[in-house]
């Protein structure tokens, strides 16, 4: 708890300027770069014959689509991004979904659903607690939600949802990559012996 200040204050608050703000539509739902390399965002892909290159955005893309978040999110999720660490069936787990939802945070999900996800998480947070949630490079380990709301006060998430009506989370992915299935080996095929090895031989040893 007492690291809260040593963290907020190692990043210094980013001076934007409204001049130099783009405004994007909140429906964004594709990222369009074009021929000359110019990068738009929009919720109606160019036609084919545009020669530009479409990215579509939303719940499968797992990022979060920060194009579509109103300016005070924006910041906070650039500054201070959100992952919950958590397993399919939990309570505990559902109840922190709840909270970030209820919220309006953004946040990626990473799933626990092997060893090598709780090694990984252990590595990551220390500890082997469903949920954990990390807020920048704060780790919050196990739901108490009032500790939750005030890192999340602090890191500039409002308290009250500001998403777009149209805002689709990131689907919840493993947070290690499932190994590759491993192919059986067929075995080798049994070898004749040469002809001549069924040859007799002479008690000398010499074949004839």
């Amino acid at each position: 708890m007492n690291k809260i200040g040593r963290w907020m204050s190692s990043a210094a608050p980013v001076a934007l300027s409204m001049a130099l703000l783009v405004a994007l539509p909140s429906q964004a739902l594709y990222k369009v770069v074009g021929p000359d390399g110019k990068v738009t965002y929009t919720d109606t892909p160019p036609p084919p014959s545009s020669g530009s290159r479409v990215i579509q955005l939303g719940a499968n893309s797992g990022v979060i689509v920060e194009a579509a978040l109103p300016l005070e999110l924006r910041q906070a999720v650039q500054r201070y991004p959100v992952t919950l660490y958590a397993m399919k069936v939990c309570e505990p787990c559902d109840s922190a979904r709840t909270l970030l939802r209820q919220r309006g945070v953004p946040f990626n999900e990473k799933l626990i659903l092997s060893n090598e996800d709780t090694d990984a998480l252990q590595r990551l947070s220390g500890g082997r607690d469903a949920p954990t949630l990390t807020i920048g490079g704060q780790v919050l380990r196990g739901l108490t939600p009032d500790q939750w709301n005030t890192y999340l006060d602090s890191a500039g998430y409002p308290r009250e949802s500001r998403l777009p009506a149209t805002y689709q989370y990131p689907s919840a992915t493993p947070l290690t990559e499932p190994p590759a299935p491993t192919v059986a080996r067929q075995p080798a095929p049994a070898q004749q012996p040469p002809a001549d090895s069924q040859i007799p031989a002479s008690s000398t040893g010499i074949r004839f």
